[in-house]
């Protein structure tokens, strides 16, 4: 979860899923990496954003299940997602977004009040994310 200076979270909109899917960061772990490292890679990889300031760190797991559609697009392989969530705060400047990365995934990106970012999210990763933005609700 990225927040910048005036506490708006960063989300984005995915450019593979229509109709449209809106999201944080996220991403898997490579061999080699802890949780925070794979995090910042991803951060980096899908945003550009390498200018942040470590806050928190979520204290469990969260996982959900993927609904049957997107299910059958994983082949069946990956019915879901277990997630480390980490609170960063963005210390750059808006400019230094670039989502036009080696392998885009997203199109779009806004920075929103805590209050509305579950009305962005697709409904499957909603309770994660209810669950983050109540965990870190006191940064």
């Amino acid at each position: 979860m990225l927040i910048n200076s005036n506490g708006k979270v960063f989300v984005a909109e995915r450019n593979d899923v229509r109709p449209s899917a809106w999201q944080m960061p996220q991403g898997g772990i490579d061999a080699g990496e802890n949780p925070k490292q794979a995090a910042l890679r991803e951060l980096k990889e899908e945003t550009s954003i390498t200018q942040i300031e470590m806050i928190s760190e979520s204290s469990k797991w969260l996982s959900y299940d993927f609904p049957d559609d997107v299910v059958k697009k994983f082949g069946g392989k990956i019915k879901g997602q277990q997630q480390k969530w980490f609170l960063m705060r963005f210390v750059g400047k808006d400019e230094d977004i670039n989502l036009n990365t080696k392998y885009p995934e997203f199109s779009n990106w806004k920075w929103v009040e805590p209050s509305k970012v579950l009305e962005y999210i697709t409904p499957f990763k909603r309770d994660v994310y209810k669950a983050v933005i109540e965990e870190f609700a006191g940064f």
